[in-house]
Parts: C-alpha cells; structure tokens; sequence
C-alpha cells in the first residue's frame, strides 16, 4: 500500500493518493514540510527538461522521498485553494520520467504518478521515492548541485551534507550486499551440494518495504502461485520447473517469512527437490537440486552435470517469484544473488544441447569453482523490459560454464519501424 507525506499530514491509514485527499489538504490549510510540495502550475512540456522539475525531483529524494502536487495554491506555505493544471497526456507523463532519469544522476527512476480530478479542479501528484543512491545531482551546463529540501524550501547542499551523504551511501551499499550474501548463507545452509548441484537464488528490495507487516498465508499462497502462472511464459518449454516442485498451496511458517517444501519427497525424487520462500519485508527465495536430473527411465547424470535449460528455467521461476512478491509490496528495484554450488571432487559442468536434444559436453568450461551472479533488477515495469533484464541474467548465469546462447528464453523482439 502507498504510504506519502500526504497520508502523514492528514493522518491517513497506507492507501491510494486520491482527489478527495487534495480537498481535505486545502480544507485544512496542510502545510508544506520537507518531503510535501505545493505548486500552482505545470511546467509546459517543452519546457520540463529546463524548468525546476529535475530539481525538485532530486530535492525529494535528497530527502527521503516526498509528494510535489501541482493543482494546488498555497499562502505562506499552506494550502489554500485548488486551480486546474489542465490535460495531462501519457506523453506528459512520459517526459517527466525522462527527465528524472535524464537530467538527475543518479537517475530517479520509479515516479509514482497520479492524475487526480476533473475539470476544473484537475491536478497531478508525483510521489517520489525515496533512495539510497542519495546525494542526486543536478547538472546545469558545466555546473551541479545537489538539492536539498529544507522544511518548505529547496536549497543546495554544502560540502559537509555532499560528504555525509556519499558516506551514508557507500555505508548502506556495504549493508546491502552483506545482508544479500547472509540470504544466500541461510538458503545454502543444509543443502547436499556433495550428492548433486544445487542451484541457489535469492533477492531483496533494494529499498526497505515501507511499513512492513506478517503476511497471511493467503497473502504468501497468491504470491507463489502467481510466480508458477509467470515462469513458463519467461522461459519457453514444456520442461519441469522448479515452481512446480514445491507445495505452492501450503505454504509453512517461518521467522518473518513463508515456506513452501517440497511438493513430494524421497529418494525417488531427490534430483528435482525445490524450496521457496517469500518473506514479510519483500525478499524471495529459490533453490533446487539441479545436479543428477534424471536423464532417462534407467538413469541419472552424475551430480556434477547441469543442464542449461534447467539453469535457465530456475533463473526464470526466481525471477517469477521476484516479480510476484515486487507486486504484493509494491516495491521495485531489487538486489539478485544467484549461484550454483557443488562440493563433489569433480569440476562442475553446465551442459547445453543440439537442436536435436543431443548432449554438447565438448562446449562445457569445466568450473573448480562457480561464483554467484549479483544484479540489480527492475520488477516494476514492463514485461519487454523485464523480459531483457532476465534474458542477460540467464546470460550470465550459463555464460559463466562455456555456453553461450539461450534455448528456453528470447529477448522482446523490436516492434518494426513503420515508414
């Protein structure tokens, strides 16, 4: 649920920016403060890449995250009146985003953009969300600053908040990726990597959830099954998932999070057990056994050998399962750790196939060792653009064992030029 600076000021419950909001403000003269933002009027769209938008975009997010409303007159600072801003097109909309990532570095990405009222009270919020690649400069030819909001003003940054602020930055970048690596550790943890590879993913939001709370097993159940609806579409094949395997309807609790086992157990079906977890501030988990598949009714490969579709259709489920619990918390820009880990003598082999199904063991890069694959993904926006994100992850992820091209998934092919 959104929670803005506007929620705080009128003491509201986490929900969605409405119009009625705005009528509430003014009614009682709501003042501005650091991270809420009074404007009369809508920059002209030829003028957003020059105007005070970037500006006090970066302003924002200098701050914490924060609400600028256009539509609405202030005196002193408070809220007093509403005025029309007029028509506000998709490809407003689309400049403004464009700026705040064109005209800040770095960029602020993930506006949340809201069209409120009808004529003549028309307005438009943009929240900005908070960030932690704070400070945000803003390049004026041969020139930057970094703004800064200061109760109801913007100011710019001396020296000492530039440098407190870098440090505040590199301090939580070190906390970021030491809380991924200690995810991984626990989902590792008990894992028989000396009988068969196992495939290990993990992710976290990149910024905290706001106002986090425990989820239902309902809540924990729609995210897993939304992840076993996505997967097959991300990765292109008729094969078992690793989603498939786990008791996605059953979910078991854990500390702060949900479990979901695996959906059959025994010796039997020892080389496609999987686990998953989703957890209260956002975080999702994948592992599976991806060492020893069954190769035929007779037999096993030995536990050493991944195939690279079964890589690519574990990469696709945690990324399915990334963009599911992104939707349930409204979150986006999330920090993936994913490896292959095996402890057996022999060197790990990622094996790939001709057309024909037949085995290509001469391409595999024998690995005494694989490191994990970090990204940063995007879960909030489009499926062409999610689609690319997970294509050069699986990239990375085979590309590592000596095989090159992708069989299960396919990058967003261009929509043509028309003439």
């Amino acid at each position: 649920m959104t929670f803005t600076a506007l929620h705080r000021a009128l003491g509201r419950e986490p929900g969605p920016v409405t119009d009625e909001m705005l009528d509430e403000a003014v009614q009682q003269g709501v003042e501005e403060q650091d991270q809420l933002d009074w404007k009369r009027a809508l920059p002209d769209q030829r003028e957003l890449a020059t105007s005070d938008l970037a500006k006090d975009v970066a302003a924002m997010a200098n701050s914490g995250g924060g609400v600028i409303v256009y539509g609405v007159t202030e005196t002193a600072g408070r809220a007093d009146g509403r005025v029309d801003v007029g028509e506000v097109s998709e490809s407003y909309e689309r400049t403004m985003r464009r700026v705040a990532s064109s005209a800040i570095q770095p960029p602020v990405v993930g506006l949340g953009i809201h069209r409120l009222g009808t004529e003549p009270e028309r307005a438009l919020v943009v929240v900005v969300p908070a960030s932690v690649e704070s400070p945000h400069l803003v390049y004026r030819g041969e020139y930057f600053g970094a703004p800064v909001r200061n109760h109801a003003d913007t100011e710019w940054m001396r020296e000492r908040q530039l440098e407190a602020m870098y440090r505040a930055r590199f301090e939580e970048r070190r906390a970021s990726e030491r809380a991924l690596v200690d995810l991984y550790e626990q989902v590792l943890a008990s894992r028989g990597t000396s009988e068969r590879a196992w495939m290990i993913g993990v992710a976290r939001p990149r910024l905290p959830i706001p106002l986090p709370r425990r989820m239902t097993r309902a809540e924990a159940t729609a995210i897993f099954v939304e992840a076993y609806r996505l997967a097959p579409a991300y990765s292109d094949t008729n094969r078992v998932h690793p989603i498939e395997d786990i008791d996605r309807h059953n979910p078991r609790p854990g500390l702060r999070r949900w479990v979901a086992r695996p959906a059959v157990t025994g010796e039997n079906y020892a080389w496609k057990e999987s686990w998953a977890t989703v957890h209260d501030d956002g975080s999702a988990t994948l592992a599976a056994a991806v060492g020893g598949a069954r190769s035929s009714s007779e037999g096993h490969d030995p536990g050493w050998i991944v195939a690279s579709g079964r890589a690519e259709r574990f990469t696709a489920d945690l990324a399915a399962l990334v963009r599911a619990s992104a939707a349930h918390h409204r979150a986006d820009e999330f920090e993936v750790r994913l490896g292959i880990e095996w402890t057996g003598p022999e060197p790990l082999q990622i094996q790939t196939v001709d057309n024909f199904d037949w085995p290509l063991p001469d391409i595999s890069v024998p690995l005494a060792r694989y490191t994990p694959v970090v990204m940063s993904m995007r879960a909030a926006v489009d499926e062409a653009t999610f689609r690319d994100q997970l294509c050069d992850l699986a990239e990375d992820v085979v590309n590592q064992g000596g095989v090159q091209n992708l069989r299960t998934m396919r990058r967003t092919e261009p929509e043509p030029e028309t003439t």
